[in-house]
């Protein structure tokens, strides 16, 4: 057996996964999902047809998939962001949690829109129950039990806060050039910090 061809057959399964998914959404963002073939996904993936079904029962599978690896994603810089803080500066945590993500959303708004809007998932539970929403409701509840602020609901705050941000990023167009970005991730940090009675620097 030649060897490239035993190197590519002993990748673990997870990369194998994650490389079908990336070929796939780069297929998605270009064709669209309807477009796009089983087969040409696992051509951009460099396996056989056969491979796709030991990871996905479907190019909806797929999707879902992707969508996910965003949600974490956005997570994942949520948290290097919020813990690149002071372990007292609530403030500087609540400030860079809104930050961290709506960059997210922007540095992947092709994926985000295709995923969430073009295809969106089957019910809107995301928007009121996931993995961001309940990052920002430990932030809130640590926050208020240390007296950085004054909430009566973390949670409802945080599907309130989290709704508003991912509306305002949401929007076609926005933050495109840096300079609307850098005004766009300050009015959101200035929102964030007024909804918990912080000063926001400009008051």
């Amino acid at each position: 057996m030649p060897a490239n061809v035993s190197k590519l057959r002993t990748k673990p399964p997870e990369e194998r996964r994650d490389e079908l998914m990336t070929a796939a959404e780069l297929l998605f963002l270009e064709k669209g999902v309807e477009r796009t073939t089983i087969e040409e996904i696992t051509t951009g993936a460099g396996v056989a047809k056969g491979t796709f079904y030991l990871h996905f029962s479907s190019k909806a599978d797929v999707l879902q998939a992707l969508r996910a690896r965003f949600v974490q994603g956005v997570l994942d810089g949520i948290v290097a962001a919020v813990e690149g803080r002071r372990q007292e500066d609530w403030r500087g945590k609540l400030a860079a949690w809104s930050t961290a993500c709506a960059i997210g959303y922007l540095d992947a708004a092709g994926l985000h829109h295709l995923a969430f809007v073009a295809a969106p998932p089957a019910t809107r539970e995301g928007l009121s129950r996931n993995i961001l929403i309940d990052h920002l409701n430990e932030l809130l509840a640590a926050g208020a039990g240390e007296n950085a602020w004054s909430i009566d609901d973390p949670g409802f705050t945080a599907v309130f806060l989290f709704n508003a941000l991912h509306g305002v990023v949401n929007q076609p167009g926005i933050g495109e050039t840096p300079s609307a970005r850098a005004e766009l991730l300050r009015a959101i940090e200035v929102h964030f910090l007024r909804a918990l009675g912080l000063p926001s620097g400009i008051d």
